[in-house]
């Protein structure tokens, strides 16, 4: 049998962090989440992940700094930024500091979930 992928889910809303780790739950991946980002920064130094899906934040994108640091230790590991502002500049900033996607909430279980079965195959599950 595969393992499920794990999942680390970092955000400061409590309502929107239970979403997501339910919709994830239901669909087969076992998530760990985080309510700060300094958590999600000691969880992706103390266990290894398939994926990160990470709350940009307020539009200052204090999700930003778990992306630097999974891209410092593990360039492959794919990072998906939510977000419940589209915001341009932060946008291009996720793209260009290596997440493979950025979402705007509210999201769909069914896109959450493509495109992380799109990147984890492609990555490290596949490997």
């Amino acid at each position: 049998a595969l393992r499920q992928p794990h999942i680390l889910l970092v955000g400061e809303g409590a309502g929107d962090r239970d979403h997501y780790r339910q919709l994830l739950r239901d669909n087969g991946f076992d998530v760990w989440t985080c309510s700060n980002y300094d958590d999600g920064m000691h969880c992706l130094d103390s266990k290894q992940f398939d994926g990160i899906v990470v709350d940009q934040g307020s539009p200052a994108f204090e999700g930003r700094r778990v992306l630097e640091h999974s891209v410092t230790k593990d360039r492959r590991l794919p990072v998906i930024v939510i977000s419940r502002y589209h915001n341009m500049g932060c946008y291009l900033e996720a793209m260009q500091l290596g997440a493979v996607d950025y979402l705007e909430k509210p999201l769909t279980a069914h896109e959450i979930i493509r495109v992380l079965k799109t990147h984890l195959l492609s990555g490290s599950l596949a490997a």
